[in-house]
């Protein structure tokens, strides 16, 4: 006959067991939901833009690279800029505040763009 302290142990595991699979279980339906909405913003950027991606996108990212590589301070190469939807990303390492700040607004003030998302840092030594 098994103890009272035993099955009392086997019970707090069972439960400790039931908590980690249900906390689990959140997780992937958080992840699940983040990834079937951002999907979701991509397909109506396609049915709205399609495979090309929408009219003038290919010619903000190119001005905004152009205005880029024109500021003397920055680093040539150093901000990934992509667009969609007229909505500019800006993406990399630079090395101060001051470049971060520079290549939103250069980004901002090129025409046709509506917004700018900048997920640049900051690299100091």
């Amino acid at each position: 006959m098994p103890s009272v302290t035993g099955t009392l142990r086997c019970l707090s595991h069972a439960v400790r067991w039931r908590r980690q699979t249900v906390r689990l279980c959140a997780s992937a339906c958080i992840l699940f939901l983040a990834a079937a909405l951002s999907g979701c913003a991509l397909y109506q950027t396609y049915e709205k833009c399609g495979f090309r991606g929408c009219p003038g996108d290919a010619i903000i990212t190119a001005n905004v690279v152009l205005q880029l590589d024109r500021c003397s301070f920055m680093e040539p190469n150093a901000v990934n800029v992509q667009t969609i939807d007229h909505v500019v990303y800006l993406n990399g390492v630079v090395r101060s505040s001051l470049e971060i700040s520079t290549a939103e607004s250069i980004a901002d003030q090129v025409p046709g763009v509506a917004r700018v998302v900048n997920s640049m840092v900051a690299f100091t030594r």
